[in-house]
């Protein structure tokens, strides 16, 4: 069993940015493919963005590109999501999500991860 918790959310205004952590525990981390999801109010919940184990390498939601940046410190047990450049179409609570099956960062986005935190709520002012 995974345990993952974000955290990191809050109110900013347009254009500003905002950092989310989250943190897994229960299995060793650095064999976790982590993620992150956002549910807009009365939207489904969509992927924003991936990171793969071992070799680090990063997959985006085309809306996000180049705004937000997703990282990692294994060390931490711990995964990042800068936002930067904030819309107010990015208000959403926001997932974390970890799984041990999937071997790249596109694939958390294919077949819904195994794990998953309660969320942070992200509200973005225009």
């Amino acid at each position: 069993q995974v345990h993952v918790v974000e955290s990191g959310g809050g109110l900013v205004q347009a254009g500003g940015s905002l950092r989310l952590s989250c943190v897994a525990s229960g299995r060793t981390f650095s064999d976790l493919a982590m993620g992150w999801f956002r549910q807009p109010p009365g939207k489904e919940r969509e992927f924003v963005a991936a990171i793969s184990r071992q070799d680090f390498r990063t997959y985006y939601r085309d809306s996000v590109e180049g705004r937000f940046t997703i990282s990692r410190d294994d060390a931490k047990n711990t995964v990042y999501l800068q936002m930067t450049a904030l819309e107010h179409e990015d208000t959403a609570g926001y997932f974390c999500a970890a799984d041990y099956s999937k071997t790249t960062a596109k694939a958390m986005d294919v077949i819904p991860p195994e794990y998953w935190g309660r969320g942070t709520q992200v509200t973005v002012s225009s």
